[in-house]
């Protein structure tokens, strides 16, 4: 069972787990009801509930059994007649939502699996209630392993991996999902971990989707406080770049052990991106992270990861969203750093001189994101590029 979650803030995406389900919408059922008892999902494969199966299975939504709350709804743990923990996310009642649309996008949601993102287990349709069913995951969130009450120091290489690990769901539902999903609130308590400290990014599948167009979306804003992109704020302009931004404070909440908004530290110091910028622009100089980083660590990190995480974030929390990195962009920074760490700077497969070439010139291209240079293009990790540089070095 997982400890309290002490100072931090109750989730309501917290202890959810992947699963791989079944596709969610049960085919050739012509009710317009999915709670019926004969097509219950409790204790076997199919994916619908019974409202009554599960205020049995969280013993009437008991206060006991609330795990958290948020701006999506209240998510409560139960158990299925064979044992298995679940977490039921009982959606807030009156969003306007019809049920045909509900089904549609859970259908949607259904269908997306990852290592990195919670995947839907199943759902409950009964009059006006909608309840999303997830699997339950005892490891809470990253919120609280970095923010609560008299926690262990979370060590750096965890972090490295809950960043690398997170930054690949999020590139997965911008690039890979058709449509493509834009979250809307990137956080770091809906950031799950496991009991092996991977990543899963939850409630991807609450946002409303991205249009599959290359467009904004305008809207109105959701997010958390001190996590939503400027450009979004002011003006409810929605892309992935939104996303990035608010994933870019993730990562310096990793760095600084600092939270996004802290009413505690002194005046003017309180926002965590104001704060830190002009102390990234000096560790990217100078190579001094002591005034950055977080003192709890006592400088147990690897001195080249940290540059390159601290290059990371400056990129993604640039205030234009056009300087910002893709997430794919993102994924690739981890993955050179990754590669650097275990094969000297060589992918399995990759000639030296052309790993060595291209890995080098993604590093000045985040360098020259993070220190503001006009002098890059967001099309850098594109295909042809990528294979022109790659012609350009064998022909050397």
């Amino acid at each position: 069972m997982p400890s309290p979650m002490a100072s931090s803030p109750k989730s309501e995406s917290a202890f959810l787990k992947t699963h791989s389900s079944a596709p969610l919408i049960g085919s050739g059922s012509g009710s317009d009801s999915v709670d019926s008892p004969s097509e219950a999902g409790l204790g076997n494969s199919r994916p619908w509930f019974t409202y009554e199966e599960l205020v049995k299975a969280t013993n009437g939504f008991s206060a006991e059994n609330l795990l958290g709350e948020g701006g999506f709804g209240s998510v409560y743990k139960g158990y299925l007649p064979d044992g298995r923990e679940i977490a039921v996310k009982q959606l807030k009642i009156g969003g306007g939502q019809g049920e045909r649309e509900f089904k549609a996008e859970v259908e949607i949601i259904s269908h997306i699996h990852h290592r990195h993102l919670v995947s839907l287990v199943g759902y409950c349709i009964s009059q006006n209630r909608r309840l999303l069913v997830y699997d339950y995951v005892p490891n809470n969130t990253l919120y609280y392993h970095l923010h609560g009450q008299d926690r262990p120091v979370l060590e750096w290489a965890i972090r490295v991996k809950v960043a690398a690990g997170a930054s690949r769901g999020i590139a997965y539902l911008h690039e890979d999902c058709h449509p493509r999903i834009i979250h809307r609130d990137i956080k770091s308590s809906n950031i799950l971990l496991d009991n092996n400290f991977e990543a899963r990014v939850s409630d991807f599948g609450l946002a409303k989707l991205a249009l599959d167009a290359d467009t904004h979306i305008s809207t109105r804003v959701m997010g958390t406080f001190g996590y939503v992109a400027p450009e979004y704020a002011s003006s409810g302009k929605l892309t992935e770049k939104s996303d990035v931004y608010s994933f870019g404070v993730v990562l310096l909440e990793l760095i600084t052990g600092r939270k996004p908004v802290d009413a505690s530290q002194p005046l003017g110091d309180e926002s965590l991106v104001e704060w830190a910028r002009p102390l990234l622009s000096h560790a990217l100089e100078s190579g001094e992270f002591d005034r950055l980083v977080d003192p709890r660590l006592e400088r147990n990190y690897v001195e080249s990861e940290m540059y390159r995480m601290i290059e990371i974030a400056a990129a993604c929390v640039r205030h234009s969203s056009a300087k910002r990195p893709r997430m794919g962009q993102v994924v690739r920074a981890f993955d050179s750093l990754a590669a650097s760490d275990l094969n000297n700077g060589m992918r399995v497969g990759e000639s030296e001189v052309f790993n060595s070439a291209q890995q080098s010139e993604e590093i000045r291209w985040f360098r020259r994101m993070a220190f503001g240079s006009q002098d890059y293009s967001t099309d850098f990790f594109s295909q042809d590029s990528l294979n022109g540089r790659e012609n350009r070095v064998n022909n050397v």
